[in-house]
């Protein structure tokens, strides 16, 4: 990495550099470097469907609380009909009888309002569970490319140990927890 007049090396690139300038051909830092390469790509890109999913978990989250608001708002319309059609019957039991019929209109038309508003705020609370339910869904998506995510940077932290140390059962472990990385950004595009 490069600025402010200094450079410093990882343990990777001195290796590369060193096989550069003496052409040793050392198939064991080879193997890392490429294998290092790989792994970075890949862990960048379930980093980025990471990231995608966490960022859809929150909108469809958002989705979900303005239904939520949506239907909380119908269910004080229908508050609001309700009261009026208490209003309405009482006026049935004490005015007299020939405005009886106007307050028993009212109540009726109350009745059918409520029904109506009764509908839209359960579709709203449906819509709301839906929104939820996906919301849900992406946040384990993220866990899961997350999870992958962290094995292969534990891979790649590998690797540049088993480059140092030159002991080929790290490079073996390098491989192994790679393959659980990769398995778990597998199960994660499987939607597991």
């Amino acid at each position: 990495m490069s600025g402010a007049g200094f450079h410093v090396h990882g343990p990777h690139d001195h290796e590369l550099e060193h096989a550069a300038e003496h052409g040793d051909r050392d198939s064991f830092s080879g193997t890392i470097a490429v294998l290092t390469a790989i792994l970075a790509t890949i862990g960048a890109l379930f980093a980025y469907m990471g990231g995608a999913t966490q960022a859809n978990a929150g909108l469809y989250k958002n989705n979900a609380a303005i239904k939520k608001t949506e239907a909380s708002n119908q269910w004080n319309y229908y508050q609001a009909k309700s009261s009026k059609q208490n209003l309405s019957e009482l006026a049935v039991a004490i005015v007299a009888d020939d405005k009886k019929g106007q307050y028993q209109a009212e109540v009726e038309r109350y009745k059918k309002e409520k029904a109506e508003i009764k509908l839209v705020a359960d579709k709203l609370e449906e819509e709301a569970k839906d929104w939820d339910a996906r919301s849900d869904a992406q946040m384990h998506l993220h866990h899961r490319w997350a999870q992958a995510t962290t094995a292969l940077q534990i891979s790649i932290a590998l690797a540049a140990i088993a480059l140092l140390t030159r002991r080929n059962w790290l490079k073996w472990g390098v491989f192994g927890v790679a393959s659980i990385g990769v398995t778990l950004g597998g199960a994660a595009l499987l939607h597991l």
